[in-house]
């Protein structure tokens, strides 16, 4: 076999691991990268969809304020797809409120240019857009954009200055503006949740601001573009604090979004590159890195081609560095691989010439070891059968010892209260108070004296076997399950079981101690074995390997 045959075993048999462990990000990373190989499909959409409300404004004779109309929905399309026509959008729409002499359209306007060139990067010309517009007596509509663009202008200054003397004022006139638009939402608008996040996310408050971008996922049933951008800050936020894997998952999932929306102004799929180059996974990184700097020249903000590009160089530099240390490392693959083919041979003689010789001998030593296993599974068994006799005997001993201590006491007392009883008729006998004799004998409450017996016999059981009750219990479902009261008397049910238990397994015998009819005692049994969750023919069984003591 040539150097070439061996390199590919060799890349094959490295591929299998990563196919045989496949996480759910991998399945993820697989989808996306199936989306960039195809992100044609979506931009040709997309580019249908910006010509056909185009197309109106060349078929139909639209007055000012349906051309306003039409512009305002080929500036949406094109706000994250292409900036150079978003601008151009906006422009428009600055002056066709003009023509219309409308405050509103007019302040609108504005901010949809202000918006586009903070998108794009550039802070100066959107804050000298947004400082134009003066939002006392405009709608809360225009208000509300008015409060949320400033307060994410200012947040990006303080990111872009990183400086501990402007930044912290930055973040704090942010908030104030944030603060403004809170109050013009209720908490059933999915705009409250992604103001107060970004508040939450500038401030240091990543716990606050996850459960926010969850609502915004879990509550509300958001667009594409919007759930790229809370999918992406919640993959910002689980990376930032450690879960490397989940923040991997959130940043896939927001560039899958943005890819199928054709977002071109999106930074999720720069940051899943980072991410990925920093796990060690240079080939998917430098995949996705390249694509994000195509959507960064197809969007032609210069502040997204400048973020690319300070990574792409790195990246692609640690990809040529593992791609030459591979080719290395499998072209010293491929030397050892022919020196051990060498040496395999040469043992493979040596082994033969040995393995001649000890054929006989391996033969004999197989059948010994048959024989010794036989013997090992013979006295393997008989040994666990004496282990289990010796265990049924001791439980046997300690059960009858037990028991014998109370029936001698029981006998005990019971002898007691029958000479009680001769000496009170003997009594009444020798002072011939005949009729007196049965009040004596009415002193004796069987019924009573049956109770004592039972609970008697259920505090001794119980004493015997301890863990008879939870273990009981376990074959029922919870509101089947028997509650042991304060006396420890046990139900009619148990009493048969725990008769059972004692060894004590014929009908007539249980239904003479407990004085009921054999049909009775069996409908009991029947009744409980009907609850539980054992199968019926596997339940005494289950009683009677309930351990004593």
């Amino acid at each position: 076999m040539n150097h070439k045959g061996i390199l590919l075993i060799l890349l094959f048999f490295a591929n299998i691991p990563a196919a045989l462990y496949a996480s759910p990000t991998d399945s993820l990373l697989q989808e996306l990268s199936r989306l960039v190989e195809n992100r044609e499909i979506y931009m040709d959409e997309k580019q249908d969809k910006i010509e056909q409300i185009r197309s109106r404004l060349q078929r139909d004779k639209l007055s000012l304020q349906e051309q306003f109309a039409v512009y305002q929905q080929l500036h949406e399309e094109h706000r994250t797809f292409k900036y150079d026509e978003a601008f151009a959008n906006a422009v428009t729409l600055q002056q066709l409120a003009a023509q219309l002499n409308d405050t509103v359209r007019a302040a609108y306007a504005k901010l949809r240019l202000s918006h586009t060139l903070l998108s794009s990067g550039m802070y100066k010309e959107a804050m000298d857009s947004l400082t134009t517009v003066n939002p006392v007596g405009l709608p809360d509509s225009i208000k509300l954009d008015y409060y949320a663009l400033m307060a994410r202008a200012y947040y990006d200054l303080s990111g872009y200055t990183q400086d501990p003397y402007f930044s912290p004022r930055y973040i704090k006139t942010g908030e104030q503006y944030v603060d403004s638009a809170l109050v013009l939402l209720s908490t059933d608008n999915q705009r409250f949740y992604t103001l107060r996040a970004m508040k939450h996310e500038v401030a240091q408050e990543p716990d606050k601001a996850k459960t926010d971008f969850q609502t915004i996922l879990e509550k509300f049933n958001p667009s594409l573009n919007q759930y790229a951008m809370a999918a992406n800050s919640l993959g910002n936020i689980y990376y930032r604090k450690g879960d490397k894997e989940k923040g991997i998952e959130m940043m896939a999932r927001a560039a899958i979004a943005d890819a199928k929306a054709s977002v071109k102004e999106g930074v999720a799929l720069m940051t899943l590159a980072e991410y990925l180059y920093n796990n060690g996974e240079e080939a998917r990184a430098y995949e996705y890195i390249k694509q994000a700097l195509r959507d960064a020249d197809f969007y032609g903000a210069k502040q997204r081609k400048i973020q690319v590009a300070a990574i792409l160089p790195v990246i692609e530099g640690e990809r040529l560095a593992t791609v030459e240390s591979q080719r290395s490392r499998l072209l010293m693959y491929a030397i050892a691989v022919s020196v051990l083919s060498l040496l395999v041979v040469v043992f493979a003689l040596i082994i033969y010439k040995q393995f001649k010789k000890l054929r006989h001998t391996q033969s004999v030593v197989s059948e010994a070891n048959a024989s010794l296993q036989k013997v090992n599974a013979e006295l393997h068994e008989t040994n666990a059968a004496l282990h289990e006799t010796n265990e049924k005997l001791l439980e046997a001993n300690k059960i009858k010892e037990e028991y014998f201590s109370y029936s001698f006491n029981i006998y005990t007392d019971y002898l007691e209260k029958i000479s009680m009883l001769k000496q009170g008729v003997h009594r009444k006998l020798m002072s011939r108070k005949y009729d007196e004799i049965s009040h004596v004998m009415d002193s004796i409450n069987l019924k009573k004296e049956r109770e004592n017996l039972y609970h008697g016999f259920d505090k001794m059981f119980l004493k015997l076997f301890p863990n008879f009750i939870p273990i009981y219990n376990s074959y029922f479902r919870e509101e089947d399950r028997f509650k042991l009261e304060d006396d420890q008397t046990l139900s009619i049910e148990l009493r048969i079981f725990a008769l059972i238990r004692m060894g004590i397994q014929d009908h007539e015998q249980i239904a003479k101690i407990l004085e009921y009819s054999v049909r009775t005692v069996y409908n009991y049994k029947t009744k409980v074995k009907n609850k539980s969750l054992l199968l019926n023919e596997e339940f005494e069984q289950k009683i009677m390997d309930i351990k004593a003591f």
